[in-house]
């Protein structure tokens, strides 16, 4: 094998900072959302509603009776809620609360000093109402529209979609979506001090990961990093870790560099074969494709792949297919995707990378979700989907924190990719890579983000995800 076979994902100089300023910055974050009373067990997170809309503090205001909206999910502090075992909702600093502690229909909800009240108890359940029992009346979208501005009352409670929420779990009531096959970041065997799978299971929820990577061993035979056994090994007993403890994985198959099965089966029956190799191995539900550098650059190698995705899908029912590439700042090339639909090959998410495409300085959040309004763009034109079918077919694979080209993708960044994720219902939202979703403390690029952060705070947002 060439070379690390993700290469352009890891930063030439990382930026080491230290943990008290990781810690600082999260005790920041921390304020701004609020904090349960000492023992609460909380989850933090955007609650979502109508027209996949978020409950927000309107105008990220904090003083008390500052109105509580629906409003377009952006990441910011505004739309952070602590859900605490306690029976609060906190965001800003201060509580969830109903106007006076009335209880009449229409009673608005407004951001208030936390004071224990009656007010401010509200229990999450599993029909996804937020129910004040005080009032016994449901958390509400005034008039069932989902409009920017609209404000939240309570209301009598009749299981209509202006009363249904998606909010972060607090130890009951409705799960949280951290268990969907959506979110799975890349874990890598193959540098560095890879995590303990369970441990970043039991912290942050995810239940999924990509593990990285499958390469030809030279010939047109699939193998972990193109060297390890493809089972018996390390890589199958972190397959079995994650399985034990309730999850699953997604193989992904190619990277930046080594020997691509993609390039060394010499035609798309072949390239199937291998395929269905691993498929037969592991007993897969999803495959990654992740085709980069010059197995991308080739007419030839993208048509053989197309065409043994083909075989694979009819070959292998309910199967879900992720294609992850590269992309520039205003969206992806064509031409695979072109390709593939003419083909008549469909796809469950059409993945792109949005970094190393010359973001430095810039706000990558912002950078991020213009290349996916380009992706979406493409992706419509190619099968004529509508512009939720074309949504709903694609999906992200971003980097956190410093990349290969001195990119810096915070974890705000992710806030705001997950609120556009929550927005457009993306059929994937993933990052290179959970080995580095932790604070630099004098280990290498390959272990940690070059970022302020605490352990796993970007699986952390990537949770939240809910489709």
């Amino acid at each position: 094998m060439d070379g690390d076979p993700m290469t352009t994902r890891l930063p030439r100089t990382p930026v080491v900072r230290g943990v008290p300023v990781a810690a600082a910055a999260a005790a920041l974050v921390m304020s701004l959302i609020g904090t349960p009373a000492s023992g609460a067990v909380q989850a933090t997170g955007q609650i979502t509603g109508l027209g996949g809309k978020c409950v927000d503090v309107a105008g990220a205001g904090t003083a008390n009776g500052t109105a509580v909206q629906l409003y377009d999910c952006n990441g910011s502090a505004a739309q952070q809620w602590n859900v605490g075992s306690d029976g609060t909702v906190r965001a800003l600093g201060k509580c969830l609360d109903v106007a006076s502690g009335a209880t009449a229909d229409g009673t608005r909800t407004q951001l208030w000093d936390c004071n224990g009240t009656a007010a401010q108890q509200w229990t999450v359940n599993a029909a996804r109402d937020i129910v004040n029992p005080q009032a016994d009346k449901c958390l509400d979208a005034t008039g069932n529209t989902s409009a920017n501005g609209t404000p939240l009352q309570i209301w009598t409670c009749t299981g209509a979609a202006n009363q249904k929420w998606t909010a972060p779990s607090a130890g009951g009531g409705e799960p949280g979506p951290a268990g969907s096959m959506a979110v799975a970041p890349y874990l890598y065997n193959g540098w560095g001090s890879p995590p303990n799978p369970t441990t970043v299971m039991n912290a942050t929820g995810v239940k999924w990961f990509t593990l990285a990577f499958v390469l030809s061993n030279g010939y047109c035979n699939p193998q972990w990093d193109g060297s390890r056994p493809l089972t018996g090994g390390v890589d199958q007993q972190t397959v079995n870790t994650v399985r034990g403890a309730g999850g699953d994985v997604i193989p992904s198959f190619g990277g930046w560099s080594g020997n691509k099965l993609e390039s060394s089966c010499g035609s798309a029956g072949e390239l199937a074969a291998a395929y269905q190799k691993v498929i037969n191995a592991y007993g897969l539900k999803a495959i990654d494709i992740d085709i980069e550098a010059a197995a991308y650059d080739s007419p030839t190698v993208q048509q053989r792949t197309v065409d043994a995705l083909k075989t694979v899908k009819a070959n292998n029912p309910g199967i879900k297919v992720y294609i992850t590439f590269g992309t520039g700042q205003n969206g992806p090339d064509s031409s695979l995707i072109s390709k593939a639909a003419a083909s008549g090959l469909t796809v469950d998410s059409w993945t792109i990378m949005p970094f190393n495409f010359g973001g430095a300085g810039q706000n990558m959040g912002q950078l991020t979700v213009r290349a996916a309004e380009g992706l979406k763009n493409t992706v419509k034109n190619a099968y004529g989907y509508s512009d939720d079918q074309a949504y709903r077919h694609t999906g992200i694979s971003s980097m956190n924190g410093i990349t290969d080209n001195n990119e810096t993708v915070t974890v705000a960044d992710f806030r705001t990719i997950l609120g556009y994720a929550q927005q457009r219902h993306l059929a994937r939202l993933t990052f290179w890579s959970v080995n580095r979703d932790r604070p630099c403390t004098g280990g290498g690029a390959d272990t940690c983000s070059g970022v302020p952060q605490q352990p796993w705070d970007f699986t952390r947002v990537f949770a939240q995800y809910n489709g």
